[in-house]
């Protein structure tokens, strides 16, 4: 740990503030505003399509600009897109709720690469667990989003119109902290994209391949889950304050075991770990299908939330030994991509199954990627005993 780490640690913290709060609340306003009840979770789409759409522009800022730069043009862009979300809220207008969400993926673009920075600000020995710690920070997320939805949610006459208003403060402070982060000169980037393997090699490799399939469809299982989350207990009857604790207690989930997420990691194996995050997910969605009641949600989502944690910090250990230095940009971008694209589709579909089809369907159809990702690990695992036993 070093003062750089910290402060990163700090800058996940409030990127994931703005994550959860995006998550608890744009669901609701967007049922509130939206033409029809299927499209209550495109503003939740509209960030992560938002994330996709950004991962190349991104990767073009941080090989131009280096690492600050970068992400704080991406703070900048939260602190005006929360704005935008706030004056949408205010106006009663969804489609510009929408516009704002998918600006905002712009930052959240930026903010998935903290874990990989943070591998640069420590020895190589320690890159593992400084990805975990980083990961870990989102435990300020798990805290303030939920609660600070909570709390603002009738701050003023129009819903949450607080919760964006702060958010945009949040943003502000993350620009002044990342300004005080020093990041490494030997990392700068010195090169075009186009220098080394081309990406359809780097993807064609076996563990590459599956440190995408980890992170996205953990990803995917995990934001199919907890975006339809607000909407499925309030079809429920259950009140804000249960969703909130629920919220809370599942982004606690996923970032605390980020401070041993990386020692099991070196401890057993990345493909271990990344296999009881699976198992997780499985065991999450029984408990789900069990009932309805504010402790089925509880600990499902907790579930959830660690079994997130296992798969994505050991698919981004997995991802960082499967490309050079000259391809980190490309590399990165690449599972980026993947990762927001997934979360876009599940963005989509929960809301559109959770109104049409009820929760069950909605976790039933969430086996399906736990199955595939199942599969990789295994497919994986054959591999490295066969090429080890030659």
């Amino acid at each position: 740990m070093n003062k750089n780490l910290a402060l990163l640690i700090l800058c996940q913290g409030l990127f994931l503030t703005n994550n959860v709060t995006f998550i608890a609340i744009n669901g609701l306003v967007g049922l509130s505003l939206a033409p029809v009840s299927w499209m209550a979770t495109l503003p939740v789409m509209g960030y992560v399509v938002g994330g996709a759409f950004s991962t190349s522009i991104v990767a073009k800022t941080q090989n131009r600009f280096g690492r600050k730069i970068s992400f704080q043009l991406g703070l900048l862009v939260a602190m005006l897109s929360a704005l935008l979300c706030a004056y949408a809220a205010l106006s009663q207008n969804f489609w510009l709720l929408v516009t704002g969400t998918f600006i905002a993926g712009y930052y959240s673009a930026n903010g998935q690469l903290y874990r990989f920075a943070a591998a640069e600000l420590t020895v190589a020995e320690q890159r593992d667990k400084a990805v975990s710690w980083v990961l870990a920070g989102g435990i300020l997320g798990a805290v303030v989003g939920p609660n600070l939805a909570s709390w603002t949610r009738d701050l003023f006459s129009t819903a949450f119109l607080g919760a964006y208003l702060t958010l945009s403060i949040a943003a502000f402070l993350g620009i002044l902290v990342m300004q005080c982060i020093h990041f490494p000169e030997e990392f700068k980037t010195q090169h075009a994209l186009s220098d080394g393997r081309s990406l359809q090699s780097i993807l064609k490799q076996p563990v590459f391949m599956v440190a995408v399939i980890g992170a996205a469809l953990g990803y995917g299982v995990m934001n199919l889950l907890m975006a339809a989350t607000p909407l499925a207990m309030q079809i429920c009857g259950l009140p804000f304050s249960d969703t909130a604790l629920v919220l809370e207690w599942h982004v606690i989930g996923m970032f605390a075991p980020g401070f041993f997420t990386g020692s099991l990691i070196q401890r057993f194996g990345t493909l271990k770990i990344m296999g009881v995050g699976v198992a997780l997910n499985f065991l999450c969605i029984v408990i789900a299908l069990s009932g309805a009641d504010l402790h089925q949600f509880l600990i499902a989502l907790f579930l959830l939330g660690v079994g997130w944690n296992f798969l994505f910090t050991g698919s981004t250990s997995l991802a960082m030994t499967a490309y050079k230095p000259n391809e980190r940009d490309k590399a990165q971008a690449a599972i980026n991509f993947f990762v927001f694209s997934t979360m876009a589709f599940t963005s989509f579909g929960s809301g559109a199954l959770i109104t049409s089809q009820g929760w069950n369907i909605l976790n039933l159809g969430s086996l399906i990627p736990v199955v595939i990702t199942a599969l990789a690990l295994l497919w994986l695992g054959i591999n490295q005993k066969k090429a080890t036993s030659r």
